[in-house]
């Protein structure tokens, strides 16, 4: 299982493409697999036929575990080892020598893996790493005329060397643990020196990070009934998502917490406990934006494109961050700096089968309005297919959380890690309003700014949301106001 971006660690395997015994070519698309929160396709890099599919669908792979194997020789399988047979070839990330080879071999090249190709051969030799505990040791080395044709050799998976990962070894007192760990520590704002290594060699892991960060379990209640254990199901039965654990009396159903709902409630608790949130409430009369937008469906220049409120709210917002640009920011704690962001890389939550995603407009600021009304189709029409890329998702700078298509009046949202603040619609509707000093039906809305109070103060997170306000009370100030 390759790194697909982003330094992802695991992704569940949706769907193979391939079969024992098909033939694939370079650059043939093998399976789709779904990392934290995009669906993506993986390729293979060479020509052969496929020997063995190593995990079924459903199945949540690590990032360097080998899920394909290939014989590159041409032709199918034999049943049977053969001396003259080819070799086979499993498609991983670059795998590392078994523990009890004293030294590596310096490899030939750059190694295929299944997107792209690995990283230039290094001419460092590495000293022996130790075995895993409960891992196989390698068999002895056999003369290469006897080695069986497709009978692909167990790979230890890598051990991690403390001095490798950190530069710190284990008298430096440091806790160990691997980068991605370590970030995802400072993204929960856990202590590792406080964590429980459970991993191999005393290191962290992501569970140890996470159980750290969980709030203290409640009291344990006796359940009234027993749970029964997981039923097993035939690999050619398990479906995208695997079977959950169901209670004898059906009163409790268990589901695994995997892929887009996994990374979610990371990057949730992880804003909820280091963020201070603050949220702030205004409703206004929305009735002349709406107006605004019947007028530019039956327009001219707006013709082919989606017009819906959205689309002159998230117009209102870009207005008001130039008002407020201090809005448009980000707490650095590393550097204890505030990083103020001369973009708006606009995100947009959007509800789909495989819950929430969070796609931004690159340079949304740049946009005029129809460019910005294509950008918004594109981007909900990818994410409701599945097809956003782990790039759409990264960099936003400011979110707009549409929860009125609900019939929500409003909510108090939780910031997307890494922004300053987040605006929450509520539905919109007829209500009484005083307008013109008589009480009158009008389109009335409620939105909902939360900030993060580190970097934004209570005055300047209440003069952009008026800002957002007042430009869809009167929409004439989206061109007097730009």
């Amino acid at each position: 299982m390759p790194d697909v971006g982003e330094g992802l660690t695991e992704a569940e395997i949706l769907k193979w493409y391939v079969q024992p015994g098909d033939t694939v070519e370079d650059g043939q698309v093998v399976c789709e697999v779904e990392t934290a929160k995009a669906a993506v396709e993986l390729p293979i890099p060479f020509d052969g036929t496929v020997h063995e599919l190593r995990f079924p669908e459903g199945t949540t792979v690590d990032v360097g575990q080998v899920i394909i194997s290939v014989n590159v020789g041409g032709g199918a399988a034999p049943e049977a080892p053969a001396a003259e047979a080819a070799p086979v070839v499993q498609a991983a990330a670059p795998a590392p020598v078994a523990p009890a080879v004293e030294e590596e071999a310096e490899p030939q090249g750059r190694t295929p893996v299944l997107v792209g190709y690995g990283v230039a051969a290094s001419s460092t030799k590495r000293r022996p790493r130790k075995a895993a505990q409960g891992a196989v040791p390698a068999a002895p080395a056999a003369p290469a005329q006897a080695a069986p044709a497709v009978v692909a050799v167990p790979v230890a998976v890598p051990v991690s060397v403390p001095e490798q990962l950190n530069g710190h070894g284990p008298g430096a007192g440091r806790p160990l643990a691997k980068p991605p760990v370590r970030k995802l520590a400072k993204d929960l704002g856990v202590d590792l020196a406080t964590v429980t290594p459970t991993g191999p060699d005393g290191i962290i892991t992501r569970e140890d990070v996470h159980a750290a960060a969980a709030p203290a379990p409640a009291p344990a209640v006796e359940a009234p009934a027993p749970v029964a254990e997981p039923v097993a199901v035939p690999a050619a039965a398990q479906a995208v998502q695997a079977a959950p654990a169901v209670s004898t009396d059906a009163r409790e159903t268990r589901v695994p917490v995997k892929g887009v709902r996994k990374a979610t409630a990371a990057a949730m608790v992880g804003s909820a406990f280091t963020a201070p949130h603050v949220t702030e409430f205004v409703t206004f009369d929305i009735t002349r934006t709406m107006k605004l937008v019947e007028e530019l469906k039956s327009g001219t220049d707006m013709a082919g494109l989606r017009v819906n409120p959205l689309l002159l709210i998230a117009k209102a917002v870009l207005v008001a961050v130039r008002r407020n640009p201090e809005i448009n920011a980000a707490w650095d704690e590393a550097a204890q700096e505030i990083v103020l962001k001369h973009y708006v890389n606009l995100g947009i939550a959007a509800a789909t089968p495989r819950g929430l995603l969070v796609p931004n407009i690159k340079d949304a600021h740049a946009q005029t309005l129809p460019e910005l009304s294509a950008s918004l189709s594109e981007l909900i029409s990818k994410a409701r297919d599945g097809k956003t890329t782990p790039a759409a998702m990264q960099g936003g700078t400011f979110t707009i959380t549409n929860v009125g298509v609900f019939g929500v009046d409003t909510g108090t949202p939780i910031l997307n890690p890494g922004e300053s603040a987040i605006l929450a619609v509520g539905a919109i509707k007829l209500q009484p309003w005083v307008h013109k000093g008589k009480v009158k039906p009008r389109q009335v809305t409620t939105l909902a700014l939360s900030f993060d109070h580190r970097l934004v103060d209570g005055e300047l997170g209440s003069k952009f949301l008026a800002d957002v306000a007042a430009i869809l009370e009167q929409p004439k100030r989206l061109i007097s106001w730009a």
